[in-house]
């Protein structure tokens, strides 16, 4: 089987001054494979590169060097951004439309049609408790309702593999227990789940495995309990950024 995700010596440079002779080393021949059905962890302290791989793999910037697929097919193949969702922790959406508005025009850019865009809506804002907010804009929401929102964009078009990126940010108690469900069902469907999270106990719940980027390089790629061994995950952690930071 074809893994979900796969960067194979991935490399991004970003030029830093006015002539751009200097580079700005993001990441450095990342070669790290996800596999179908997993629930991923990409860890690492901020700065580390990880923003910047989960920008290559939903084709918002080029890798300098190395092959990404996603899906079974090379990001420059954008179809696949179809079946895929993605949750950021500070959303973008325009205040001034309701919570209706933003999934309809998510929607359409998914590829979904028009005929099923309106049951698919409501299904969706009542599984997020919001039906009963449809018609409120944006800037009447509270920061937990805006993620509650968020949720339901990344998953109205039950993609196949959902990017999660702090998106514990802002919850309550029940928005938390909410997308743990939708975690543990997407799992349950076959489907693929990437987490980025500096929240270890939902990395420790949730996730099968995980790779720890340090300085733009894969300090650690396996299993949860492979990366504590006898220690807490966040001693675990502090070990390998405090090895990276020290190369």
């Amino acid at each position: 089987m074809n893994p979900a995700v796969s960067f194979e010596n991935v490399r991004k440079d970003y030029p830093l001054g006015a002539l751009g002779r200097t580079k700005l080393l993001a990441v450095r021949g990342v070669s790290l494979a996800i596999p179908q059905g997993s629930v991923f962890a990409l860890l690492g302290p901020n700065r580390a590169g990880k923003t910047t791989l989960v920008k290559m793999l939903l084709s918002l910037t080029k890798p300098t060097a190395g092959t990404i697929q996603r899906l079974g097919q090379p990001i420059a193949e954008r179809s696949t951004l179809g079946r895929v969702g993605y949750m950021h922790e500070n959303h973008a959406f325009p205040r001034y439309l309701s919570a209706a508005d933003v999934l309809h025009f998510y929607g359409g850019l998914s590829g979904l049609s028009s005929e099923e865009l309106p049951g698919k809506v409501d299904r969706m804002l009542e599984r997020v408790g919001l039906a009963d907010r449809r018609h409120d804009t944006i800037a009447r929401f509270s920061k937990g309702m805006v993620q509650r929102l968020g949720l339901a964009q990344a998953i109205l078009n039950e993609p196949d593999l959902l990017i999660l990126d702090e998106p514990t940010e802002g919850l309550d108690l029940t928005g938390r227990k909410l997308l743990r469900e939708v975690v543990r069902g997407m799992k349950a469907a076959g489907k693929t789940v990437l987490l980025v999270s500096h929240v270890l106990p939902e990395v420790e719940e949730l996730c099968d495995e995980a790779a720890v980027i340090v300085g733009g390089t894969l300090a650690f790629r396996g299993t949860i309990a492979e990366l504590k061994k006898d220690r807490s995950l966040e001693a675990a952690l502090q070990g390998l950024y405090e090895s990276g930071a020290a190369a």
